[in-house]
Order: C-alpha cells, then sequence, then structure tokens
C-alpha cells in the first residue's frame, strides 16, 4: 500500500538522482506526513527535497526538530571558545559560582556536553511561560539549577547517561553569563547563525514565525508495532522489522531488568527506619518523579505528548534539547559551514582553533550503559564503528553514517556533518516514528549520499 495523497517537490543535482528516486520511494511507502531532506556537498547544495499532504507545506516551514537542536547547543558554546571567553576543560562553578551548590562545584564544561553531568532529572515543572527568553533572563531557571544535586556514577564508565531535555536549560544558563552583553542561546543562534547565513535555525520562535510552523504527528505505537511483523517487499511502512526491533530493545530491557534487581538487594540491606521517616518516605514515594513541563504527561496519553510541542508558548520558548524549530534548507546550509571548517562565504563563523577544540578529544563510552557514543568535549557525537561493540544497537546508531558529526532528535530529525566529505545534511520529518530510536528511516539518506560521492 503506497500513501498516495503525499505530494512530492525539488530537485537534485547531477549525480545525485538516486537519492530523489529513493527520497520518493521512501515517502511513498512509508508513514509519512510532511518532510524535507537538503544536502549540501563541497559548498553546493545538491539535494533539495520535501514532501507533505498538506498544502500550504513547503521547503521553508519551520519543524521542531528535537534533539538535533542539541547541535546548535555546542555552537553556541563553540562561540564563547572561540573568543577566548569559555574553556571546555574548566569547571562551570568558575563563570557560575553559584552552580556549585550542593556538590556540583567539580563539574566541567566538557562533562555537561558530553552528558556526563548527573543533571538528567532536575525533578521540577516548568511552566512553559518560564522558559520564553525574558524569563530565562530573570534567572527562571538558573536558580532551579542552581539548587539541584548532580548524580553521578563512581564509575567513570557509567557516568554517560542521555540529558535529553536538560543539557540545553544548563548550556543556555552558562552561555548568557559568559556572554559578554548577557545574550540568551537563543539570541545567538538567530542573531549569529541564522540571520547572516540566511538560515532558518532558531530557538524560541518569534510571534510572526509561529505561523510558518508545520505541526508534528506521530503514528501510534501499536501501528508501528504491527508494522514491524510486515514484510519489506509488502510496503512496510516503518523502517525495521520486528526481529530488527528485538535485537535493539533486547540489551535496553536485560538492563533495565538487571537495575531494578540491584536497587530491589540495595532496599534489603537498608537499615529500618523509623516509622515517621517510614510515613515520611512513603509519601514521598507516592508523589513520584516530576513531569519536566506543566501539561505534559507521555505516560498518560503518549499522543498527545507530541501535540503538546506544538503548543505555541512551547515555541517561543528556549529548549533547545528538545524545541529548536528549523527547517531541512537553514540546517543543511549551518552544517556545510562546518563541515567547511566553520567559514562560508567568505565569512568566518568559527576560528580554526575553536572548530578543532568542538571536534576534539572524542571518548568513545556506553550512553545509558547501552549503546557506544563518541562525544567530543565541545559535545558533538562522532558516529564510526571504531571503538564500538558489534551489537545491534552499536550498528544501528553508527553503521551508514561513518564520519559525520552532529546528532538527532526524536522519531527522525538529523542535522549531521561530514568534514572529510564536505557533506552537510540535514533530514526533518513531521511524523515522528518513536520506536526508530537511531533515526535509521532518516539514515538511508545519508548512506545513499555517501555512495553517490563515492560513485562520482
Amino acid at each position: 500500500m503506497t500513501n498516495k495523497g503525499i505530494k512530492i517537490e525539488g530537485s537534485v543535482a547531477a549525480g545525485f538522482e538516486s537519492v530523489k528516486t529513493l527520497f520518493e520511494k521512501e515517502m511513498r511507502t512509508k508513514a509519512e506526513d510532511s518532510a524535507q531532506l537538503c544536502v549540501y556537498h563541497q559548498g553546493e547544495k545538491v539535494v533539495d527535497l520535501w514532501a507533505s499532504k498538506h498544502a500550504g507545506f513547503s521547503p521553508d516551514s519551520l519543524i521542531n526538530i528535537f534533539s538535533s537542536g542539541k547541535t546548535l547547543e555546542t555552537l553556541a558554546l563553540a562561540h564563547l571558545v572561540d573568543k577566548g571567553l569559555l574553556k571546555y576543560d574548566a569547571k562551570i562553578a568558575d563563570y557560575w559560582p553559584e552552580f556549585a551548590a550542593n556538590g556540583k562545584g567539580d563539574i566541567t564544561v566538557a562533562d555537561l556536553m558530553r552528558h556526563e553531568a548527573g543533571l538528567v532529572d532536575f525533578n521540577h515543572t516548568f511552566d512553559p511561560e518560564h522558559l520564553l527568553t525574558e524569563n530565562l533572563k530573570q534567572n527562571s531557571a538558573g536558580s532551579v539549577i542552581e539548587s539541584l544535586r548532580a548524580k553521578i556514577s563512581g564509575n567513570p564508565l557509567n557516568r554517560r547517561n542521555y540529558h535529553a531535555l536538560t543539557r540545553g536549560w544548563v548550556a543556555n544558563e552558562l552561555f548568557r553569563r559568559v556572554e559578554p552583553s548577557g545574550r540568551s542561546l537563543g539570541e545567538f543562534v538567530r542573531e549569529n547563525l541564522a540571520e547572516p547565513l540566511h538560515a532558518d535555525v532558531y530557538v524560541g520562535l518569534k510571534d510572526q514565525e509561529l505561523e510558518r510552523r508545520a505541526m508534528l504527528y506521530s503514528p501510534s505505537m501499536l501501528f508501528q508495532f504491527l508494522e514491524s511483523f510486515k514484510p519489506k517487499f509488502l510496503g512496510r511502512k516503518v523502517a525495521y522489522s520486528i526481529g530488527h526491533l528485538i535485537a535493539l530493545f533486547a540489551p535496553i530491557v536485560v538492563r533495565i531488568i538487571g537495575i531494578l534487581l540491584k536497587n530491589r538487594k540495595k532496599k534489603k540491606t537498608v537499615h529500618l527506619q523509623t516509622n515517621s521517616e517510614n510515613k515520611s518516605s512513603e509519601q514521598k514515594n507516592k508523589k513520584g518523579p516530576r513531569m519536566p513541563l506543566k501539561g505534559f504527561n507521555p505516560v498518560r496519553d503518549r499522543e498527545a505528548s507530541i501535540k503538546f510541542f506544538n503548543n505555541p508558548v512551547i515555541a517561543r520558548g528556549e529548549s533547545s534539547s528538545f524545541n529548536a524549530n528549523c527547517s531541512a534548507r537553514g540546517l543543511a546550509k549551518v552544517a556545510a559551514m562546518m563541515a567547511a571548517g566553520g567559514t562560508w562565504e567568505g565569512k568566518t563563523y568559527f576560528g580554526e582553533a575553536a572548530w578543532k577544540a568542538l571536534h576534539d578529544k572524542k571518548e568513545c563510552k556506553k550512553l545509558g550503559g547501552n549503546v557506544s557514543t563518541h562525544f567530543t568535549q565541545g559535545g558533538l557525537n562522532l558516529f564510526t564503528m571504531n571503538g564500538s561493540d558489534n551489537s545491534a544497537p552499536d550498528r544501528a546508531l553508527n553503521q551508514g553514517r561513518e564520519g559525520f558529526y552532529g546528532w538527532m532528535g526524536l522519531g527522525g530529525s538529523i542535522f549531521q556533518w561530514h568534514p572529510e566529505k564536505q557533506i552537510g545534511f540535514a533530514f526533518v520529518p513531521t511524523s515522528l516514528h518513536v520506536i526508530d530510536l537511531f533515526n535509521e528511516r532518516g539514515k538511508v539518506y545519508q548512506k545513499a549520499i555517501l555512495q553517490c560521492i563515492e560513485n562520482n
């Protein structure tokens, strides 16, 4: 069964025709709503494609890229490094003394950017209004971060745990304290990247930009699961088979079970508490973990939680780790600039030393104990099988996109560059396949681009 209602537009340069053929096939076969694909090679735009079921969708529509926005965080801090204002091996508290409270004084900038700061969960619920630029500058998030206690494993190999929502909030607070004029991270992205590059990449939309957004959608978990049983030749609408799905999730399930058993064993060895202590503990446990945002509850309603991010007040806020709104055209141009060493059309955006520092000191560690990542001190991930296991998760993350730097977003988006091959790559869909943990649905285009370049 094909996705007959989708309209596909755009063009490719000579030598990249196979990418267009693949895009057309994927858009008509997979469970897609709208999507953009843009790629630069050696400074030239070689792929500019988009598809949609909706009138009004264009290659310049803005889409929430979720965790792909983490790469914009890395560029903001790299700017400070470029100006000599920040060092990756320095302690965050050197620039933000209040951050040291509750034992956080030894956490470095590199720890934060490698997801090793122990600040995965704030256990605090933000009102989305608190994350607007003007409120962040009143320390609405900073005061919360200052009061936190980091949870860092004593084993260095177990320190890397994904700061899915929180890294951007901490990075923003660090950025605006170091940046001489007190600008926020979102203001930097707009003024130093979006405007001079004429690239639609934003962390915090203005009111007049809200109407350019394309709304997010997610196929149900049941639909995605059932589709995984369908053979590919019958037009499977998801990227993975049931066998691939089991191979990916089995290590995660085993690890979770191991943690639960370990915690259960610890509880048995804990000394008996007094009645008052037990009562206090029981009351605390009944509350459970707090949701990060008011009105957001993926446990209660996952599909509604995706639509939650279509709310205008969310789009206006600065939560770069999960809420940058961009086009593939804009992201690919930024990626092309980075692939070229930090320069574009005669203008230097990042000096050679800062560019190298951003990409330097890659450390291979398991993210959450499950998949091999190679984060640099600046927070970019290098995708490579060197040092990785030959496990299904490691292959899913790394194989087919070797040599790319950057990251990806929940359910689909990819924002990466390949310095050696001079590639700037961006894929941005509105249909979020949340079970596709490593965005293999977009990786097929990265593999195709690499093949085209090899053939040429």
